[in-house]
């Protein structure tokens, strides 16, 4: 009895010291805001950037044995290939090296470390968010360009009006997926300086000189919201089943 009741002062202690004293609970609440506005933000940009390059790429597949020589079948083909070697390029390397060249590189002269994170993972993003869009419009059937171009749709209302409102329903859980996969990678944010939750949870270490309860609180925020985001997602799946029906 007389364990736990020490061990439950010790616990008590440790609390009040890397959270009570000098409201150092400050540096998690503002770090986890800090991650969600980069989340979201972030994700954001990845789908319009997404859905940009995986129109360009999936119309490139369908349509361009189709296409007559000249300026335009070559700029097409130009699109296609800058499209292709961006994925290959973000695909292929770390989100935290893509991350530091856009602080210390490109971006070295700004002073707003949040929004350069927020187009780092954003772009990141895209390239994911692309593949999933793509593979969404390549699931559609070919009938349904058909079907289109029978009311009098030409190409790009086809994609607008029919295509694409159905391979979002299908990929739907697939970009819900990624928003959390985002949500895990930002914790990298720390490497320039931002103080997301991550980097909330190492300042209180270093303050205290105590790593547990830090970062077990850090590690317990982001299970917390992956299983409340999973959740959403699962509920959002079932709806669309339900949907199909």
């Amino acid at each position: 009895m007389d364990s736990i009741i020490a061990w439950f002062n010790d616990f008590k202690a440790d609390f009040i010291l890397n959270f009570v004293d000098q409201q150092r609970w400050k540096f998690i609440t503002t770090g986890l805001k800090n991650t969600l506005v980069i989340t979201l933000l972030s994700l954001i940009l990845g789908v319009f950037l997404g859905i940009i390059i995986a129109i360009v790429r999936s119309s490139y597949d369908k349509t361009y044995d189709e296409m007559r020589g000249g300026v335009k079948k070559f700029l097409f083909s130009l699109a296609n290939g800058i499209c292709r070697l961006y994925l290959t390029v973000i695909r292929g390397t770390p989100v935290v090296v893509q991350l530091m060249i856009m602080y210390y590189i490109i971006f070295a002269s700004s002073r707003n470390s949040l929004m350069v994170a927020v187009i780092a993972f954003g772009i990141n993003s895209g390239a994911y968010v692309a593949e999933i869009v793509r593979s969404g419009i390549m699931s559609i059937d070919a009938g349904q360009f058909e079907a289109g171009r029978s009311l009098g749709f030409d190409y790009k209302s086809t994609m607008i009006y029919i295509v694409l409102p159905q391979a979002f329903k299908n990929v739907l859980p697939a970009l819900a997926n990624e928003f959390i996969v985002l949500l895990k990678e930002t914790s990298v944010a720390g490497y320039v300086t931002i103080r997301d939750l991550t980097m909330g949870g190492n300042i209180i270490r270093a303050a205290t000189y105590s790593a547990f309860l830090p970062l077990i609180a850090v590690a317990l925020i982001y299970l917390v919201l992956v299983i409340f985001f999973s959740k959403l997602v699962n509920i959002l799946e079932r709806r669309l089943r339900r949907s199909e029906r």
